[in-house]
């Protein structure tokens, strides 16, 4: 997004900015390319929960299997028509680095958390199209299974449960610290970002991009942590986030809670995509996931909240 020409800057405003296109452009879509499927009863992917907690390279890595299909950046800014993207020729292959500076690698084949474009609509709309919608991906990627990752979707799982009932939901867990750590960072990386280039924040803003930069919008009203550009804040809201999440999810046997820490274990990886109902391990990577080597963190931090923090992580581990 960052070296879009004016031309595409000027497309993806177009198109992403208004509904009622993205809306038209998918019903042409139905009328051309859905073709009926049972899809109900596969084991779709939801990887949701909140941004920086692995939740990007566990999609690349079950995307990497090519097991599923998910929407890439080569169906950008048509994500409603996946068919669409067709009618423009990318050629540009190219790996290089996101904006995020981690370390982690896109190209046009890349997949990415786009599909909060259709879930930006009431409940009566994702219930009457969500199958139509996922369909027309499957189709596009010629594929039976769709992998999803949208940090917002934790909150629609009872919605997409009732129309997928043999849908999974993964939902990865972060050391506290280090994970609040790596938010802040964002927070103050994408803040000025989106200073230097405004069309970033409308950018992320159009995906439901807010969770950290200068359109931040929290998950939880702060309590004792207001601050946005402090460790604190961003623990406080780990602990809010994690705690309900826990309270709503534990009992669901379709949830499972990832530790990030444990993806480098191959027996846990194992178990993970046993969980899943994925079966075929003759060609998986079980050297996919980086040691997750723990940051030198120098901010003061409140040990109260690094207290709750820990007890919560304690009992997703357990």
């Amino acid at each position: 997004m960052q070296n879009y020409s004016y031309i595409q800057k000027f497309l993806h405003d177009f198109i992403l900015s208004k509904k009622i296109i993205n809306k038209s452009l998918f019903e042409l879509e139905k009328i051309i390319f859905l073709k009926t499927r049972d899809i109900k009863n596969q084991s779709h992917i939801f990887i949701t929960g909140m941004p920086r907690s692995g939740t990007t390279s566990l999609l690349n890595f079950l995307f990497s299997t090519g097991e599923y299909a998910s929407l890439t950046y080569n169906n950008m800014p048509f994500i409603l028509s996946p068919s669409f993207s067709k009618l423009f020729n990318k050629k540009n292959t190219l790996k290089k680095e996101r904006l995020h500076g981690d370390g982690i690698t896109f190209d046009i084949n890349s997949p990415e958390a786009f599909d909060e474009i259709f879930f930006d609509n009431n409940e009566k709309y994702i219930k009457n199209e969500l199958i139509n919608y996922i369909q027309l991906i499957l189709i596009n990627k010629d594929k039976d299974k769709y992998l999803s990752k949208n940090n917002h979707n934790y909150k629609r799982i009872d919605l997409i449960q009732s129309l997928l009932p043999n849908s999974v939901f993964l939902i990865p867990i972060r050391e506290p610290l280090q994970h609040a750590n790596s938010l802040l960072n964002q927070h103050l990386h994408f803040s000025q970002l989106q200073k230097e280039d405004d069309f970033i924040k409308r950018y992320m803003n159009y995906l439901g991009h807010n969770e950290f930069g200068l359109n931040h919008r929290s998950w939880n009203n702060a309590l004792n942590c207001q601050d946005v550009n402090k460790i604190d804040y961003w623990m406080e809201q780990w602990n809010l986030f994690y705690q309900n999440i826990l309270d709503r999810y534990q009992l669901y046997q379709n949830c499972h809670f990832v530790i990030y820490e444990e993806l480098t274990n191959k027996d846990y990886l194992k178990n993970l995509l046993a969980k899943i109902n994925f079966i075929r391990l003759e060609n998986i990577n079980f050297n996919y996931f980086r040691n997750s080597n723990k940051k030198e963190i120098n901010r003061d931090y409140s040990l109260i909240e690094y207290k709750k923090a820990i007890e919560i992580y304690n009992k997703f581990k357990d």
